[in-house]
């Protein structure tokens, strides 16, 4: 329905949200809220959330990847469940923090002293695989193909962000280059600056070690073709190539 422009009004209002709405006369009623300042002695508007509820859903929008507006949907979900589902749901969370803690070892989440990786004698313990964080030992394991160990470095090297060689697991990894019979290190590192920084500096600490220092390859992506490719990917494509026959 064509809108009459002749008849536009404009409204402005300082309590009411800005909205635009139709009469039946086909009139357009644009209302505006201005941000006048508030005369004295007037309250601020009540919130439409209990207080309880705008807790719950403050404490859920600092996990990672929940934004405002999911962090709203959860809190309403659960605060109109079951109250069974509800405590469930907080014993697992508090179990798991709890009772997860790192391996002693590699620094792979756990519940006892040796994770599973290092306990386990049919993995190969002269390879190892260094990662930044816990949870990319779960996403290596997810592809079935490496069956080497792994060691946690719990962080990148960012001195803007004060994280220091000392801050890091780098210690531990030589230690258990002296005590196990390690020949190979793949750093499977993030490949930004902080990332290859990181790469680096390990391998020139770990090189007099005698130890032989890989990285994982940089390529193309599979499946897709060189246009959908950067600069820097196709740049590193060619100098990590390898030969067919």
């Amino acid at each position: 329905m064509g809108l009459n422009t002749s008849n536009l009004k404009l409204e402005t209002l300082t309590s009411f949200p800005a909205r635009q709405s139709l009469t039946k006369s086909g009139h357009c009623h644009l209302r505006l809220a201005l941000d006048f300042p508030r005369p004295a002695g007037q309250t601020p508007p009540v919130s439409a959330l209990p207080a309880p509820i705008s807790d719950l859903i403050a404490a859920l929008g600092q996990l990672p990847g929940v934004g405002p507006r999911t962090a709203e949907r959860l809190a309403l979900h659960l605060v109109q469940a079951e109250a069974g589902q509800v405590r469930q749901l907080a014993a697992a969370m508090v179990a798991a923090r709890e009772r997860v803690t790192a391996c002693g070892r590699c620094g792979a989440l756990t519940e006892a002293q040796t994770c599973g990786f290092c306990a386990d004698d049919r993995r190969d313990a002269s390879l190892v695989c260094v990662v930044e964080r816990a949870v990319d030992v779960l996403l290596l394991e997810k592809t079935g193909t490496f069956r080497g160990r792994y060691h946690v470095l719990g962080g990148k090297l960012s001195p803007l962000n004060g994280v220091e060689p000392e801050d890091l697991r780098i210690a531990e990894l030589e230690n258990r280059l002296a005590s196990e019979p390690i020949r190979e290190v793949i750093l499977a590192l993030p490949t930004d600056v902080e990332g290859d920084a990181t790469s680096y500096y390990v391998a020139r600490r770990l090189a007099p070690r005698g130890v032989n220092v890989t990285r994982l390859a940089h390529g193309l992506p599979a499946g897709t073709g060189l246009e959908f490719a950067d600069d820097l990917t196709l740049s590193r494509a060619l100098e990590g190539r390898q030969s067919l026959i």
